[in-house]
């Protein structure tokens, strides 16, 4: 199975900023958030986007 263009994680620091079916990674600061993005994009083979200062998601194109 070849998973192509999907949401793989989000990363925030706002819960209510985030809703749906892939995983959800809450962190305590923005320093926090930057690692944890970094990490999953790394380990996800996907590639890391700021929507905001308080959300990133990892996706896969």
């Amino acid at each position: 199975m070849k998973v192509e263009k999907m949401v793989l994680a989000a990363i925030t620091t706002s819960r209510d900023k985030v809703d749906g079916g892939a995983p959800i990674f809450i962190c305590d600061s923005k320093e926090e958030m930057d690692k944890v993005a970094a990490n999953l994009e790394a380990i996800l083979d996907g590639i890391s986007h700021a929507l905001s200062d308080e959300l990133y998601i990892i996706v896969k194109h």
